[in-house]
């Protein structure tokens, strides 16, 4: 199993925050490197059908798709042997990149062959020498995507997604919603446009986020201490949400964590 983490070039690092690779013949395997989805991020992912596939909720994925906010547990697993490229754009991806309303593709993907101007990318990506390649094919793909397109992000949301990343959503929305001088109503609204779920919801992750890194540096006397350090009400809550967004709870999934091993456990 190879899995590989690559920094987004700096002129990209305001729509991306990394590319990855993963290369592997192990179902189980491939699928603990994908571990949540539940990131607060939309995604991209080029496979090679002619090595293997990947499946979701028993459904073959497109060659190359684009997805967008996940917020529930769901596993990608693999049939047969994987080879794949993929891309985690910030929160805002869909609309700073494509221009997509976000919330049309909160726990759904979209096969890239569907979408305007994107048909020969697959192929150029199937005859890319390496992965690097791959990356370089991607990356100048996306920025040209980025400078052709006409639609602004919001930036009242930029700022609010910012704050909330910033403080691991431990920040009054309230407060944050009348800093900006915005009714509830329109900041739910455009917060789900320019993201795709609510800022409630965003900060309920971003929170998680934090919790699952803590664990994963095994940074914690107990557990109770990761709830009070991430500002769960008590451990109690944060073993549920923990087990919303990941599908086990924490006992779990740290022996998952010692089985595989935290290099190709996904991460932000």
């Amino acid at each position: 199993m190879r899995y590989e983490l690559i920094p987004a070039p700096v002129h990209l690092q305001a729509y991306i925050r990394y590319f990855w690779t993963l290369e592997g013949d192990d179902p189980q395997a491939l699928a603990k490197a994908f571990g949540s989805l539940v990131d607060g991020c939309p995604g991209l992912i080029f496979q090679r059908p002619d090595v293997g596939a990947f499946i979701r909720e028993s459904k073959k994925l497109p060659e190359m798709f684009l997805y967008g906010q996940t917020t529930k547990n769901v596993e990608i697993a693999s049939l047969g042997a994987a080879k794949a490229t993929g891309v985690i754009f910030q929160p805002n991806g869909l609309k700073s990149v494509f221009g997509l309303n976000a919330g049309e593709l909160t726990n759904d993907c979209v096969d890239v062959q569907l979408l305007p101007g994107h048909h020969q990318l697959p192929e150029q990506l199937a005859a890319a020498g390496s992965s690097a390649t791959q990356v370089d094919i991607l990356s100048a793909w996306l920025h040209k995507r980025i400078t052709g397109n006409a639609v602004s992000t919001d930036p009242q949301v930029d700022y609010a997604v910012a704050q909330i990343a910033a403080n691991n959503g431990a920040i009054s929305l309230r407060d944050l919603q009348e800093k900006l001088q915005l009714t509830e109503r329109t900041f739910e609204r455009r917060f789900k446009e320019q993201v795709g779920i609510t800022p409630k919801l965003f900060s309920r992750i971003c929170q998680y986020q934090a919790s699952l890194h803590q664990l994963k540096r095994n940074d914690y006397s107990k557990l109770s201490d990761i709830a009070f350090e991430n500002d769960y009400a008590d451990q109690s809550h944060f073993i549920r949400s923990f087990k919303e967004f990941t599908g086990c709870s924490p006992y779990q999934f740290q022996k998952l964590l010692d089985e595989a091993g935290e290099e190709i456990m996904r991460s932000k």
